[in-house]
């Protein structure tokens, strides 16, 4: 039964180890280069403005392919 304890690897406690990986995180968080506000503002309306183009060109398909099924329904 001794050899059997000898092969297991001693893993620290869940704990422990959980503790370890915040540590870790928060020390990654204090070296990112963070962006400015007005960085955030200009990126944040980019996507705005992105969204809105696709969902407007997307309801614009979504329209005239069931003007085109309407049509079709008409006639047959």
């Amino acid at each position: 039964m001794a050899q059997k304890n000898d092969n297991k690897v001693n893993k620290p406690n869940f704990f422990v180890r959980i503790g370890r990986k915040f540590k870790e995180t928060f020390s990654e968080l204090k070296r990112v280069t963070w962006p400015t506000f007005p960085k955030v503002v200009k990126a944040t309306c980019v996507v705005l403005v992105v969204v809105v183009i696709f969902t407007v060109a997307v309801t614009a398909v979504n329209f005239g392919l069931q003007a085109i099924l309407d049509l079709l329904n008409k006639i047959a």
